[in-house]
């Protein structure tokens, strides 16, 4: 196998380890958001419920919205602390809250197109509303808003490693390659990335 097609084989290998670890990390933050999910749902008013109408549509912004919303933002913090320490190493590369904002921005995107999903799953009168025969909120199991939210996490998620991985966690891969530290592990990512690491210091 020639140099560029070996090169090219382990960028595919780092790729697909560094998205297992993002998709083990956005595990962890599944239960984080179903747990968040869980207590706000118990402690607010039906999720249901209307809130405010959204003119001239037919829609309202309703309490599962906001509810998903919160969860959102706990789990997006803490899949943020894990990715930045473990998934993309960047922790030493970069400041916390230089990273933070452009994960939120990514976040609040995915969190956008998840509340059209979330609306469109929970809405009794869209072609891609939940059943609500088998899914009768008569226990957690068969509580529509956890499995409208569990399908919204999971469309969601491979957007968020794309856009996580070019933007937000780019600082090692670009113009910070100076503060890789010189391990075999960082050597290998200069390598997947075509750089020489003399060149890199």
């Amino acid at each position: 196998m020639s140099t560029t097609g070996t090169s090219t084989l382990r960028r595919h290998r780092g790729n697909a380890l560094q998205f297992g670890r993002f998709a083990l990390v956005g595990g962890t933050g599944v239960v984080v958001n179903l747990v968040v999910l869980i207590a706000v749902k118990r402690l607010g008013p039906g999720p249901e419920d209307a809130i405010a109408a959204l003119p001239p549509t037919a829609f309202h912004i309703r309490w599962y919205h906001v509810y998903s919303t919160a969860a959102f933002l706990v789990a997006n913090l803490w899949n943020f602390q894990l990715n930045r320490s473990w998934t993309f190493r960047s922790a030493r590369h970069s400041r916390w809250w230089r990273e933070y904002w452009p994960f939120l921005a990514v976040g609040m995107l995915g969190q956008a197109v998840g509340l059209v999903l979330l609306t469109l799953l929970m809405h009794r009168g869209s072609p891609l509303s939940l059943p609500t025969g088998v899914l009768d909120d008569s226990s957690g199991l068969r509580t529509r808003l956890y499995w409208a939210q569990l399908i919204v996490i999971t469309v969601v998620t491979p957007l968020s490693f794309v856009l996580n991985k070019l933007w937000t966690f780019a600082a090692v891969r670009t113009h910070h390659l100076d503060a890789v530290p010189a391990h075999p592990a960082a050597g290998k990512e200069l390598e997947h990335l075509g750089v020489d690491e003399g060149d890199a210091r």
